[in-house]
């Protein structure tokens, strides 16, 4: 089922989640629906808080680019309760957009490699460590569940510059191709 995507400016995009346990109800219905609302989006990384769920879940795949690059695109994970145990303080600028702040993209530094432990769909522990891009998306994605945005990562003249977008979304005047909530 493709759920409507909550955009900025709603609470719950700001709220600390909450640990899950392998008895959350419908829980692989819920990651399911996931994977096709962030399909439908054209998306490839979405966050429980995305869809209203104050949850420590995300889910990443990242096949659009496998013409380019063979090796992401076969990067497909469930991450649950996730924990950053790790990050470089070596940084890359990359340019990052977000389906719940449609129509904007910002250069955001990111640390160039982290490690982190979570669990996968069947709660089997594991800790990896991602560099380049699949740390920026998990990253990205991480930091859904710690209440931030990419918008609080960039510097804060581009923030003031893109204010008034940022604003019309918050009042529900975001247009996109996708099913959303606003505030």
């Amino acid at each position: 089922m493709i759920l409507p995507i909550y955009t900025y400016g709603h609470p719950v995009l700001r709220k600390q989640t909450e640990e899950i346990t392998s008895e959350y109800p419908d829980l692989q219905t819920l990651i399911a629906n996931m994977f096709e609302t962030m399909y439908h989006a054209d998306g490839v990384g979405l966050a429980a808080p995305q869809i209203g769920l104050a949850i420590r879940l995300l889910v990443i795949d990242l096949a659009p680019f496998k013409e380019d690059d063979p090796e992401l695109g076969a990067f497909k994970c469930v991450m649950i309760n996730p924990e950053m145990l790790e990050m470089s303080e070596e940084e890359l600028d990359g340019s990052e957009g977000c389906l719940s702040i449609p129509g904007i993209s910002e250069s955001v530094k990111r640390s160039e490699w982290i490690k982190i432990r979570y669990y996968d769909e069947q709660f089997n522990e594991k800790t990896e460590e991602f560099e380049g891009f699949k740390a920026r998306v998990v990253q990205h994605e991480y930091d859904h569940l710690e209440g931030s945005l990419f918008t609080d990562h960039i510097n804060p003249l581009r923030r003031q510059l893109i204010k008034s977008r940022l604003t019309n979304i918050a009042k529900g005047k975001a247009k996109c191709d996708y099913k959303i909530k606003s505030a």
